[in-house]
């Protein structure tokens, strides 16, 4: 796990002749004055941080962090110990003497900033150091990371490490005390964004959570009304650490834990993953941001997305599996005639996961048929698109009898299980795993005529360890480390026949590995399971993937209602839709688009096309979807600001931040209502509404 240092030191230089406190590089503090909570600490203190952040440490290595908030230093964490390692007999060693500490200026891939190196022994015989990197680019973003070498004489056996532990003190008596943000996966598909109390616990474990779950994005991040904190890794690959939340009495406790342990011969040592320690004011949107702009710099980065993949949705799954090519054939006037301008063939057109050939009880001359769908769909001016899910296989396939060396085995021989389709899981690091994936991206984009995929799947976010003898694998966790050169096998053979093709990565209701993400240029809702998750899951990945990222709010009937566009259109994501028509064939769940839904349906999406707001800039920053009433969503575009405000009821005032000098004129522009006028130095106007009022500001 040793790495080399990337960045270059330039100059060397000690505490005690550090610049001014006042400085961007904070000097060596015999004590600390700062306000907010605070905990005694040691008079010895080495002080290291930036315009926003800071950090404390004594001379036992113990650290506190402080956030500046209205031009105040703010100490938002108790003095602990922050990074310490777990030993296989049960013991802790978190107890060092501070040997060491310089400071020394930097540069390299993220541009100029400051490095602060700590040492301290222990008793135990390990020397620890702690690394703290400052970028002038990412004010309050701090690059942490924490090394254990052992200067004993005997071997000294880990069962885990943990950095970034700290414990942030409620403020306030009102509830929640804090929000949360988590990163990991559920089978539960619970929220992303979780009020925190007592009682709270989540360990946000990024391996497989169960048979088919697991993933996610590698970031955790608490906040109060004034401030909050994030920890996180910076790895290029996905790795099976945790990332635990816990509420304890009025506090909460986060950090990153790796558990994969290690024996450390003397002279060995041992670097844990790159992680960060971020702090901000308002909620976890600005974190998010900042970090996919450094994982950007290492050269993990979402793609520029093609006009297509903002173009509004129609897709077969209102029929479920049982489609035929009438219903669908029937339907495609309809949904061209309310403007849709894509339809998505969805499961069901195969007879097995695994082999994929086409189903001759639904398409009587199999490929010969489903081509002919494909010419009839664009004729009828949509694009098709059609589902699939790699690295599953299901039993008594072709597939599995010819190719069982494409199995993921765990240590035991045995497959692993994808539940929902009865399938069994393919080795996305197995060289033939992936060459037989492109060649059927090859026959469905090319041969057969589609021009995107809908891919599909919640085991598709993470992988377990491979033990496949066959393999040969250097190391079990390079099934979940490569599953992302899978995903960049797919992407890569997709543009090469077609640079405006989508592909849609849908992992069902799982937090999005963000690692997958370079490879896709749409990402949808994923089975919300509220219109509340619609629109936190748009704020997410609005952050992650970039203010004007194709995020689509998935099919519209699985919103509150099952009409909500409004949680769709307000904050600038792409309509879809799943009706049935003329006709529903099922007795129940049907999806049929009655007289009364098709002036809903042609209202919304003539709006959504009328302003295309996913195309515009989405302003995450200014409003908190937590502590902030109403929950408030913004997309700046061609000079207009668009507001959209959310609650069961409102009567009350609103404040429209973000203005610029002028006057804007204020219009409800799904009912045509003049709203009145204001200004940035007069931003409050008094409104009424029921669920969401969607409005634009117009500069006069």
């Amino acid at each position: 796990m040793k790495k080399p240092d990337p960045f270059k030191r330039r100059t060397f230089l000690q505490l005690a002749s550090l610049l001014a406190l006042d400085s961007p590089l904070m000097a060596l503090a015999k004590s600390s004055n700062l306000s907010g909570d605070s905990d005694a600490g040691s008079p010895n203190e080495t002080r290291f941080g930036d315009a926003r952040i800071t950090f404390d440490f004594d001379d036992k290595l113990r650290s506190s962090v402080s956030c500046v908030v209205d031009g105040q230093r703010t100490r938002m964490t108790r003095t602990q110990v922050s990074d310490f390692l777990c030993l296989s007999d049960g013991s802790q060693v978190d107890g060092f003497r501070r040997t060491h500490a310089v400071i020394h200026v930097i540069d390299g891939l993220h541009g100029n900033g400051q490095s602060l190196l700590l040492q301290g022994v222990a008793k135990e015989g390990l020397e620890k150091t702690v690394k703290i990197r400052l970028f002038d680019r990412y004010p309050g973003f701090a690059f942490y990371s924490v090394s254990y070498r052992n200067v004993g004489n005997t071997e000294i056996s880990i069962r885990s490490w943990t950095n970034c532990a700290h414990t942030v003190n409620r403020k306030g008596t009102k509830s929640p005390a804090f929000w949360s943000y988590s990163g990991g996966s559920y089978s539960d598909r619970r929220d992303w964004l979780q009020p925190v109390d007592a009682g709270f616990e989540q360990r946000n474990f990024m391996g497989m959570t169960s048979s088919d779950y697991g993933g996610g994005t590698p970031v955790v991040d608490v906040w109060r009304r004034d401030c909050g904190i994030a920890v996180g890794h910076l790895e290029l690959t996905p790795k099976n650490i945790s990332l635990p939340v816990r509420a304890v009495k009025n506090s909460v406790q986060i950090s990153v834990v790796d558990e994969s342990g290690q024996v450390l011969k003397p002279g060995e040592q041992l670097d844990t993953w790159d992680t960060f320690v971020a702090v901000h004011t308002g909620d976890y949107f600005a974190v998010l941001d900042t970090y996919r702009k450094v994982m950007a710099d290492a050269g993990i980065r979402s793609p520029v997305a093609p006009k297509t993949s903002y173009e509004p949705i129609w897709c077969a799954w209102g029929y479920e599996r049982d489609f035929s090519m009438a219903y669908v054939e029937g339907t495609l006037g309809k949904a061209k005639e309310l403007g849709l301008e894509w339809a998505v063939i969805d499961d069901g057109w195969q007879t097995a996961n695994g082999d994929w050939y086409v189903d001759t009880k639904k398409f009587p001359r199999g490929e010969t048929d489903l081509k002919e769908l494909v010419v009839k769909i664009r004729n009828a001016g949509l694009k098709p698109r059609l589902w699939y899910t790699p690295l599953a296989v299901g039993p008594g396939t072709d597939l599995l009898h010819d190719h069982t060396d494409m199995l993921l085995l765990d240590k035991d021989g045995a497959v692993q299980n994808i539940t929902w389709w009865n399938s069994f899981y393919l080795c996305p690091a197995y060289p033939p795993t992936i060459a037989y994936t492109k060649l059927l991206v090859k026959k469905m984009l090319g041969e057969w005529g589609f021009a995107g995929l809908k891919i599909d799947g919640q085991h598709l976010n993470g992988v377990a360890p491979c033990f496949n003898p066959a393999h040969h694998h250097q190391r079990p966790e390079e099934s979940t480390e490569r599953l992302q050169d899978f995903f960049k096998a797919i992407y890569d053979t997709a543009m090469e026949i077609n640079p405006e093709a989508v592909v849609e990565i849908c992992p069902c209701g799982t937090s999005y590995a963000f690692h997958n993400m370079p490879y896709m240029n749409q990402a949808p809702a994923s089975d919300p399971l509220s219109s509340w998750q619609v629109r936190l899951k748009g704020k997410t990945l609005k952050a992650l993937m970039g203010p004007s990222a194709p995020f689509a709010g998935d099919h519209v009937e699985l919103s509150d209602g099952q009409n909500d566009f409004a949680s769709t259109v307000g904050i600038g994501a792409v309509v879809s839709t799943k009706f049935t028509w003329p006709i529903d064939p099922k007795l129940k769940d049907s999806f049929l688009l009655t007289p009364e839904h098709e002036v809903l349906w042609r209202k919304w999406i003539s709006i959504y096309k009328a302003r295309m707001l996913p195309t515009g800039y989405y302003r995450g920053e200014l409003y908190d979807i937590g502590f902030d009433k109403p929950e408030t969503h913004v997309v700046e575009k061609d000079r207009r600001i668009y507001f959209a405000f959310y609650a069961k009821t409102w009567n009350g005032e609103v404040e429209l931040r973000g203005l610029d000098n002028g006057t804007y004129a204020v219009r409800d522009y799904v009912n045509d209502i003049d709203l009145g006028q204001v200004t940035a130095g007069k931003n409050r106007l008094h409104v009424a509404f029921a669920h969401s009022l969607l409005i634009e500001t117009i500069p006069l």
